[in-house]
């Protein structure tokens, strides 16, 4: 497999299969704080009407959350409660969807565009839908359940 470093930050790039889980999930965290910085810079560019200041509460509360639910699921207790801290950054993902779809149809007079955000808010999801299965598939390999014991 070619060398997937880079001369300019020496880190594995994002899509690199083979770089640690450590790497991958700092990349992952920064990638959703990014996300985040850009969900409040939309939030304060709606405008100061009654349904632009809760839109942009709204907004703002949902796209932020990920990041932080993303870290929390870092310091898991246990397998079930990173899975169960992803799924609530899962949806809060999916509620910060329903907001930029709410923005665009509303037509705020609004820059940045809605758009890129909402793509990368599928691409953030796809990414922690994908580490929830894997999580809940390495959980279930572990751990024989009663109905079926290990065979001898």
């Amino acid at each position: 497999m070619p060398n997937m470093m880079t001369p300019s930050n020496a880190e594995p790039a994002d899509d690199d299969p083979d770089a640690p889980s450590s790497i991958r999930a700092v990349q992952m965290e920064n990638r959703l704080i990014v996300f985040a910085v850009r969900v409040c810079t939309l939030s304060e560019s709606l405008p100061q009407t009654f349904s632009g200041r809760h839109v942009a509460s709204q907004l703002f509360r949902a796209g932020t959350a990920p990041a932080a639910q993303y870290a929390e699921a870092q310091g898991a207790e246990s397998r079930p409660d990173f899975i169960h801290k992803l799924k609530i950054a899962v949806k809060e993902l999916r509620e910060t969807q329903v907001w930029l779809k709410f923005i665009t149809q509303m037509n705020y007079p609004i820059d940045p565009n809605p758009e890129p955000i909402r793509k990368e808010a599928d691409e953030l999801i796809s990414i922690l839908v994908k580490s929830i299965q894997t999580a809940q598939r390495n959980h279930h390999a572990r751990k024989p359940s009663a109905k079926h014991p290990p065979q001898s």
